[in-house]
């Protein structure tokens, strides 16, 4: 902390949370020998597995996370959403996002927050003593607030993000390289601003991780190529949450968590080409470019990741399923999905989430009618033209996870359990002491 921190002993908790996105919880308690800053939290507070939210994708889940609401809460289902009444699509952004963040009941409370590099919080807020948004930001020039934090990430060549194409490449060393960049500068700011600031919740977000699972983990599952460097990694990303542990004040609280969890990726599934296939998806030309171009006698469609919609008469413009069919329609889908096998013969989908099981509140009406978690191994995919074909691979190697999600609190009276991600917001509400009405969240206190 600042000088002014170190002497303002005002006996208020405090709590810093760091975000590591995609980490698997496995990895690190499985390799404890490798990670031993994780294992110090995990034998002098608490760890484990919980559970991630329907979809576990990264523009949903960071939403959930600093909310403690569902996506019918927070109004962002994904990294592509629809407008209401409409085939138009639009990306989420910090603005869309419907509930109050966790910082905002912190800063309302009187206390101060600190807050970089969280996905889906751009525009940068001006109510937040400082911020710097993350994932979606278009650039750090319009990313940082106030204009000093700009000014000196600049210094450090700070990046919002990891250039995803260099994964693309055969030979991964360029993208290795600058994931390790990328990294390094993170921490640098997160260290500078942890010690620098006065604040009450510091929350930062280390999102490489999620961009070097997305390339590199099935060379750490399977021995592959890129296994050592995978871990080489991994023990960088070790070695920073111990420092940042270290420079922490007594009365400070460490959280550490992932937004969901990760496995290796064996096959991306079309499923809007698949849809087509089986006569559930038609279009009115034979080359689509967007939704708008599906038929009136399409009965239902798809959004990444896994998300399906009925294509309902009276909700969507060209709706060809008459509301008195839908449960039927739905129910027929639901279990068309739960059939479908892969090519290895393994079935693509684990589950199938209804509406009404995931989705509750006052945005619920663009919520997907269904939402197929799946097994290992299948990447659930949509898109508008029509893949050529259902079952493909391509040069990511990783893929996103309902379990497995990570969760790390340096706190001896936490108790984790059958958690999610709905319960991390109101733990660091509880930790600083700031009230709140029990009933308001989706999750409840570890604490």
């Amino acid at each position: 902390m600042g000088l002014f921190d170190r002497l303002r002993g005002d006996g208020a908790p405090r709590v810093a949370f760091i975000g590591v996105d995609g980490v698997p919880y496995s990895l690190l308690s499985e390799n404890e020998e490798l990670f031993p800053n994780f294992a110090a939290i995990a034998d002098e507070g608490t760890a484990g597995k919980i559970s991630s939210i329907v979809p576990p994708e990264s523009s949903a889940c960071w939403p959930s996370l600093t909310t403690g609401m569902n996506p019918g809460e927070t109004g962002v289902y994904g990294f592509q959403d629809r407008e209401v009444g409409t085939y138009d699509t639009y990306v989420p952004m910090g603005r869309e996002v419907q509930a109050d963040r966790v910082w905002d009941r912190v800063q309302e409370d009187g206390r101060r927050a600190t807050v970089m590099n969280v996905p889906v919080t751009f525009p940068p807020q001006r109510n937040v003593q400082r911020m710097v948004s993350g994932f979606l930001s278009p650039g750090l020039d319009k990313a940082a607030y106030p204009d000093d934090v700009r000014d000196y990430l600049e210094t450090l060549d700070y990046r919002i993000d990891v250039n995803p194409k260099l994964g693309h490449q055969g030979d991964k060393t360029e993208f290795i390289q600058d994931a390790h960049e990328t990294i390094d500068a993170r921490f640098e700011a997160f260290e500078h601003y942890i010690e620098e600031d006065d604040w009450d919740l510091f929350f930062g977000v280390f999102m490489t991780t999620d961009r070097v699972n997305h390339f590199l983990f099935k060379d750490y599952e399977r021995d592959g190529e890129y296994k050592e460097e995978f871990i080489d990694f991994y023990r960088k990303v070790d070695d920073y949450i111990g420092k940042l542990r270290e420079v922490l004040p007594d009365d400070v609280t460490m959280i550490v968590a992932s937004d969901h969890g990760f496995t290796s990726l064996d096959y991306e599934v079309h499923f809007n080409e698949w849809l087509r296939a089986e006569g559930w998806l038609s279009f009115d030309t034979d080359e689509p470019e967007e939704l708008g171009d599906i038929s009136d006698d399409t009965k239902a469609y798809s959004f990444i990741p896994g998300r399906f919609y009925i294509n309902l008469e009276d909700r969507e413009p060209r709706g060809g399923v008459p509301e008195d069919e839908y449960d039927e329609v739905r129910d027929e889908l639901k279990a068309d999905l739960e059939a479908l096998e892969g090519p290895d013969g393994k079935k693509v989908v684990e589950r199938v989430v209804e509406k009404e099981a995931a989705f509750r509140g006052d945005h619920d009406d663009i919520a997907p009618d269904l939402v197929a978690i799946p097994n290992k191994g299948f990447d659930l995919k949509s898109g508008f033209k029509a893949d050529s074909d259902i079952f493909t691979t391509g040069p990511r190697n990783g893929m996103h996870s309902f379990d497995d999600t990570s969760l790390y609190i340096d706190h001896p009276e936490a108790t984790i359990g059958d958690a999610d991600l709905f319960d991390i917001t109101p733990t660091i509400l509880d930790l600083l002491d700031v009230e709140y009405s029990r009933g308001e969240f989706d999750g409840a206190s570890l604490v």
